[in-house]
């Protein structure tokens, strides 16, 4: 792998999954406290940090995936999430959000993390530590 360890992998994989826990809650409250974030203060530097990091993750899940071929994770499903974590990370700051399509988003964003967690899991276990 050119940039990151599988530790790494893993480290920046429980950071994102940790964010997914994070945009659900920050939603509930929003919805809560019927409030309206400011986008130039609140949104954009929360958004702008966290998307940065997503396509950093995924360029390095998709090299681990070239290169481990893991059974159970694909690189379609890696661009989907990335998409679809963009999308309700901004979400989460709008109490207008629709609720279902919301959780149902970062659901399936959660599986995809812990899927690939059990991967990383399984490599580490099963090589040389890097």
């Amino acid at each position: 792998m050119k940039g990151m360890s599988i530790i790494d992998l893993i480290e920046q994989t429980k950071t994102l999954l940790s964010i997914c826990r994070e945009c659900f809650e920050r939603h509930t409250e929003m919805r809560e406290l019927d409030i309206e974030p400011d986008f130039y203060n609140d949104v954009k530097p929360y958004t702008d940090k966290v998307h940065g990091l997503l396509d950093e993750w995924t360029i390095e899940i998709g090299e681990w995936i070239k290169k481990s071929k893991p059974l159970y994770v694909h690189p379609i499903q890696i661009e989907s999430l990335n998409d679809s974590m963009k999308q309700f990370v901004v979400q989460s700051f709008y109490q207008k959000t629709g609720k279902k399509r919301f959780v149902l988003s970062i659901n399936s964003a959660e599986y995809t993390f812990k899927t690939i967690l059990d991967e990383l899991y399984k490599q580490q276990e099963g090589s040389p530590v890097e």
